[in-house]
């Protein structure tokens, strides 16, 4: 595992990804409202801890309500074997040279009290190696916000704190991602208007695969109760 100092290394990437930001107008790329696309695919045993979970009923639908506007796009998870999982990913195409992604999502959730965890995740594969840029609220097992170390496979703490989401509320969730040849970085993420830095790094892992994704995944808590979380004006930005 390999972390950014707090300081003054910190200050130095968030200024470096604000020039980035600041100067990559023309070269940016901007996938809008990917809740509506179609193409959406799934799984629940690859969900599992090292892809070999069990599996659990689980399905995605356009709805009208709750929706920002228009429609938003529902995600079910069911079953009776505790802590089974979900993860549903949009493929958006290959592109190697980009490097700096913004990912932006909004979430409801009328049982908040039944998920045991939420992860919003960007995915890039350049041929040589795969950058996971993994996040999750993980509601009932401490409360905290974890990001995901691509080559160690495991969880990391951020050791800021994630409370169990308001039901019946749309929360908004903005990511600050960038990349390296080796190695991703978590820059910061705003929740409901409020900032947070992680400024966390760690290495990619090999790949020979070329993409660009994004994901979500629903984890059962030891009850395994059926629920349900909508996404609307789900968007990504890379450059």
């Amino acid at each position: 595992m390999v972390q950014s100092k707090k300081f003054p290394w910190s200050i130095f990437v968030i200024a470096l990804f604000s020039m980035a930001v600041a100067s990559a107008a023309s070269g940016q790329t901007v996938k809008s409202n990917i809740d509506g696309m179609g193409g959406w695919a799934s799984c629940s045993v690859c969900a599992g801890t090292g892809g070999a979970g069990s599996s659990a009923p689980h399905s995605t639908t356009m709805v009208r309500s709750p929706a920002m506007y228009g429609y938003s796009r529902k995600f079910h998870l069911g079953g009776s074997t505790r802590y089974s999982n979900a993860l549903w990913w949009k493929q958006l195409g290959a592109n190697n040279s980009k490097t700096h992604f913004v990912y932006d999502v909004y979430f409801y959730l009328r049982t908040p009290s039944y998920s045991q965890a939420l992860e919003f995740d960007v995915n890039q594969s350049n041929g040589h190696r795969k950058f996971i840029f993994g996040t999750e609220c993980n509601i009932k097992d401490g409360h905290v916000w974890d990001v995901y170390d691509p080559r160690g496979g495991s969880w990391r703490s951020t050791g800021i704190h994630c409370a169990m989401p308001s039901a019946y509320r749309w929360h908004h969730i903005h990511w600050e991602l960038y990349r390296t040849a080796y190695m991703v970085h978590y820059i910061s993420f705003t929740l409901d208007g409020a900032k947070h830095y992680v400024n966390r790094s760690y290495y990619a892992k090999a790949s020979g695969a070329k993409e660009i994704n994004i994901a979500f995944q629903m984890d059962g808590d030891k009850y395994q109760h059926d629920y349900d979380t909508w996404l609307d004006k789900v968007s990504l930005k890379y450059w």
